[in-house]
Order: structure tokens, then C-alpha cells, then sequence
């Protein structure tokens, strides 16, 4: 769910954070190509932010997915990390050969970004490789058990669940019993959207009364992702932040709305409902 802000597109000109210069589409692009690390780095976050979807700005960013230059001490890749991100928020899906190259990459932020943006670009053709590097987390039928995963799982999972890879789902099925709680619920998340089976929405809604805030709101955010109507009631009563609560309701909402059969001229009782329990947390 974004914002409206996050809906912006910048005709002319954007400040920087901190009320820096102002950056324009043509100096973020011209920024991009040049060789300041910091510049490009910033200016491919600035490009997926304010989703500017213009031809050269998606041709830079896919170049900076093999970025040699801006590296971490420690190995990582910050620019490609940002280049990632920025192209799963601009719908053009001649990044996904570049992006699934991605999944091969030492840096495991830059795996994790490669896989969210993957699953919102709704093309199946990334589904092998990341079932691919979904089972490297299993032997045969089994967990591998890693207290730290060596792989981003729940954002493979959630990937693999928006692409609806419903050929995936015994291997799904297996990681609702990782050590990892936040890949449990990423594994329930895509359980249901690919069964619709009420068992695993749930599950999640179970979790939003756990005794961890950061796993109360991932909980959060999954029941707003598939739109799980049943729980809404149990979002509004979580505790955690109104915002996050309203984003998730949102989430309701849009799948209540979608599901209306034109012309059809009044809303429905559940989203009269989510309605009503956005505006009781205004």
C-alpha cells in the first residue's frame, strides 16, 4: 500500500532529505550515470520513490544491478541494493532477466530485494528461479535448520505466493515450520493466497496477539497483503501503531472494493465494515 506522496511524479523538481538541493528527473538520471558512489546512490532510491518510469531511467538501473564499484567492506552492495528496490515499483517487466540474475548475488540484501520486486512485477516466468533458491532451505522434505537464514525465505515465499505459483506449494508448505517466526508467516501468507484456505489467514491472525511488536506488525502487514477480511476486526484491536493498522485495513478494503461486480452502486457490508473501523482509529 503506498501513500499519496509515494504516488507523486515529479515534474520538475524534489528536495533532498535534509532540504539539500533539489534533484530533477534529468540530474537523478545524469546522476546515476555518473561515478559518485553516493550520488548514484541516492539517486536510484529517488527514481523507484517518486516511480519514475521513463526508458532510461529503467536501462540505468538495470546496468547498476552488476555494479562492481559501490562496495561495503564487508562485501556488500548498497547501490545495487537501492537499483533493486527502485525496479519492482517501476511495472516494467524487462528488469526481471536482470533481476533474477540478482538472485545469484553474494549480498543477501540484494537477493531480498531482487525477490520482493520480482513478486510485484506479476511475471511467472521468475517463478523456477525463486523455488530455486527457496529449497536450497530444504533437504529433500526437510528444513534445513539455520538460526540466522542464510537466504531472504520470506521474501522469496511472499514472491512466490503474488506470482500465484501454486506449483510451488509443498515446498511452501514446509517452511511454516521454520525456526524463524517472521518466515512462518511470510510461508502462511503465500499458503493462502495459493489455497485460500482459511486455516492460514488464521494463523496469521493469531499471531497479531504475540508478545513481539515487530512480529505483531509483519502480521499486520502480511493480513493487509492478502486482504484477509476475517481478521479485521483482530487489526483494529492489535497493539501496535494506528498507521500500521490503517494500512492494513486498506488492504481489506481494496480486495472488498475489487471484488465488486460492475456496475454494482453500493459497497459492500464488509467494506461498509473496514470503513468503519478505519475511521473509529482516525
Amino acid at each position: 500500500m503506498n501513500s499519496n506522496k509515494d504516488n507523486f511524479q515529479p515534474s520538475s523538481s524534489s528536495e533532498t532529505p535534509g532540504g539539500g538541493e533539489s534533484l530533477t528527473i534529468e540530474t537523478a538520471i545524469a546522476n546515476l550515470e555518473g561515478t559518485d558512489s553516493g550520488l548514484r546512490f541516492y539517486a536510484a532510491w529517488w527514481l523507484g520513490r517518486f516511480k519514475v518510469n521513463e526508458p532510461r531511467a529503467i536501462a540505468l538501473l538495470i546496468e547498476a544491478l552488476a555494479d562492481e564499484l559501490d562496495r561495503t567492506p564487508e562485501g556488500g552492495y548498497p547501490l545495487r541494493r537501492n537499483a533493486a528496490r527502485a525496479l519492482g515499483k517501476l511495472n516494467d517487466k524487462s528488469a526481471v532477466p536482470a533481476l533474477v540474475k540478482s538472485l545469484e548475488c553474494s549480498d543477501y540484501y540484494v537477493r531480498e530485494a531482487a525477490a520482493e520486486s520480482l513478486g510485484m512485477l506479476s511475471d511467472a516466468s521468475a517463478i523456477p528461479a525463486l523455488h530455486n533458491l527457496l529449497i536450497t532451505g530444504l533437504t529433500g522434505e526437510e528444513l534445513v535448520i539455520e538460526s540466522t537464514p542464510s537466504h531472504p525465505y520470506d521474501a522469496i515465499l511472499e514472491a512466490l505466493g503474488n506470482l500465484g505459483a501454486k506449483e510451488c506449494v509443498p515446498q511452501i508448505e514446509l517452511f511454516l515450520k521454520h525456526p524463524v517466526e517472521r518466515v512462518q508467516y511470510s510461508a502462511a501468507r503465500a499458503m493462502y493466497q495459493l489455497t485460500k484456505n482459511s486455516s492460514y489467514g488464521e494463523r496469521l491472525v493469531k499471531a497479531l496477539a504475540g508478545n513481539n511488536l515487530q512480529l505483531r506488525r509483519t502480521a499486520l502487514a502480511d493480513l493487509g497483503a492478502i486482504g484477509y477480511f476475517e481478521a479485521a476486526d483482530a487489526i483494529a484491536q492489535t497493539l501496535a501503531e494506528n498507521s500500521l493498522k490503517l494500512i492494513a485495513l486498506k488492504g481489506l478494503l481494496e480486495y472488498q472494493v475489487t471484488e465488486l461486480t460492475p456496475p454494482t452502486p453500493t459497497l459492500s457490508d464488509g467494506a461498509i465494515k473496514v470503513m468503519k473501523l478505519m475511521d473509529s482509529l482516525l
